[in-house]
């Protein structure tokens, strides 16, 4: 399967002073470096067949507006998981060293220490696929406007066409207002952010089970 159609129409969207295209390949070495990622994302995921898609908000500075990968931080990305079912520079994915001195994110360790808990992993992705950020100052995040979750729709939709997937779950508001706006039958999770871990943990993983119950 080729991810191609997907990823050249997701890099067509110009950046701005306050929105940032990780994806647009023509502007740097990174962006480039942040497509080729995403690509073999989505490769390894097509082998793990997953049935659940996780749906973000946006992607943060020291994660996926980095890596290119949703809650995936570059530590993340280089070392991969331990039981090397994705990532890893062995894996062919590029590390990133744009700002050096940002390695890791929060949520991506609160999320993956979730996810390697259940029996299929999930598939990653954002309401809003650019990162929103305070007006020239990209080492900030903010809250997506209605207008830039928009842009979201149409890659939601295919990545529901390129996946088998049967369950789809907004984490924490924005996603779970654009998912609404867009008629996409999901559940909510809480956000593992500011404060958000337990709770997060605990419905992630009641989902995971009504999806997969024990016989």
């Amino acid at each position: 399967m080729s991810f191609k159609p997907f990823l050249t129409k997701l890099a067509k969207h110009p950046s701005t002073q306050d929105l940032s295209n990780p994806y647009r390949k023509k502007e740097n070495k990174w962006n480039r470096k942040r497509w080729h990622n995403l690509n073999c994302y989505f490769e390894q995921m097509t082998l793990l067949e997953p049935k659940l898609l996780l749906v973000g908000e946006a992607p943060g500075y020291r994660g996926c507006r980095l890596t290119g990968i949703p809650f995936v931080s570059p530590s993340l990305l280089e070392e991969g998981l331990p039981n090397g079912d994705l990532f890893g520079i062995d894996a062919g994915y590029a590390p990133i060293s744009e700002w050096d001195h940002v390695r890791r994110e929060s949520s991506s360790t609160i999320m993956w220490g979730t996810l390697t808990q259940l029996p299929v992993l999930p598939l990653l992705w954002n309401a809003c696929p650019y990162h929103p950020h305070k007006p020239e100052s990209m080492h900030s995040n903010r809250a997506p406007k209605r207008a830039e979750l928009d842009l979201g729709r149409p890659f939601i939709i295919q990545l529901l066409k390129l996946f088998p997937i049967e369950m789809v779950v907004a984490v924490g508001n924005k996603a779970d207002h654009a998912l609404n706006l867009w008629g996409i039958e999901h559940e909510k999770v809480r956000h593992p952010s500011h404060g958000g871990k337990r709770p997060f943990q605990s419905q992630l993983l009641q989902l995971s089970e009504k999806m997969n119950p024990r016989r």
